[in-house]
């Protein structure tokens, strides 16, 4: 009775998302190393120019006006909060090009709104048509669907509520390959909103401590000493709130974005499986009869 069922799980698409995830993760791997790279090098040769500072020392002052040499006085933490940044900005211009994508060609609405149009005139040829020129994870989830009722609308060995679960199983099943893609990469940010914090904290700390021991000398205070301290603190808790804020915004703008999918698909799921059963209730009685 349930052997007609099993060929129509799509077996295909679980390599392909297991290849996006294989190529997310080397993604990964190559752009915070990169990052890091980046912001050393950054940090070495564009902040801390000889031109940047009284004498062409680095030890010295910064000139006065020049953001370069001030920024480079925040200290070794500095290039480690630049990378987050860079990675952070990184990760989010990957994480909207890959949720742009899976949205399709056309809005995620209109197009919701044309597949129950042709679902309700029982035009499931048209609405899968749809899909194909839809493209993106919401339209595969959908043409999922779409298929799915096509061959229960053919199958005979099976009762109305089998059918209607083989459709909706075939929904979840499809939704549950598409989103862990969208969701990818998302952690770092999360994780570098928390982190980026902390390291600017811990900068802060380094640099009032350095303050503080220009202090202590005996005799006259280090001036230099005390104010490339007050700046290594007040720059690294910059670097550290800027970069926690841009991946806290764009952490809530992506997951926001991803509910909207979500509930997109959720939309054209209940239409389907509405259409099925309205369209189906009939031959359930003639059968029984």
């Amino acid at each position: 009775m349930n052997k007609p069922a099993a060929p129509a799980r799509p077996a295909a698409p679980a390599p392909k998302t297991g290849g996006e995830a294989k190529g997310g993760s080397v993604f990964a791997a190559i752009v915070i190393p990169l990052a890091l790279a980046v912001a050393i090098a950054i940090y070495k040769f564009v902040l801390g120019n000889p031109a940047n500072f009284q004498g062409g020392n680095p030890a010295n002052h910064p000139l006065p006006g020049n953001y370069l040499g001030i920024v480079y006085k925040g200290g070794f933490v500095v290039p480690v909060l630049m990378s987050m940044l860079i990675i952070v900005v990184t990760f989010s211009i990957e994480r909207f090009l890959t949720i742009s994508k899976a949205k399709g060609t056309k809005g995620v609405e209109g197009f919701v709104r044309t597949v129950r149009q042709k679902l309700n005139v029982n035009d499931i040829t048209g609405a899968i048509a749809v899909c194909d020129q839809q493209k993106g994870s919401v339209a595969n989830v959908v043409k999922a669907g779409l298929l799915k009722y096509q061959e229960m609308s053919r199958e005979r060995g099976m009762d109305k509520d089998q059918k209607i679960l083989a459709i909706q199983k075939e929904i979840e099943e499809t939704t549950a390959l598409e989103l862990p893609m969208l969701e990818k990469n998302l952690v770092i940010i999360s994780t570098l909103a928390s982190v980026a914090t902390l390291v600017g904290l811990l900068g802060t700390v380094f640099g009032m401590i350095n303050a503080f021991a220009a202090l202590a000398n005996a005799g006259a205070p280090d001036a230099v000493g005390l104010a490339n301290g007050i700046s290594e603190a007040l720059i690294n808790t910059a670097l550290g709130i800027l970069t926690s804020a841009i991946a806290i915004v764009m952490y809530n703008f992506f997951t926001s974005k991803i509910d909207e999918l979500t509930y997109s698909i959720d939309e054209a799921g209940f239409s389907i499986i509405q259409t099925f059963a309205s369209q189906h209730g009939e031959e359930r009685v003639h059968g029984a009869a």
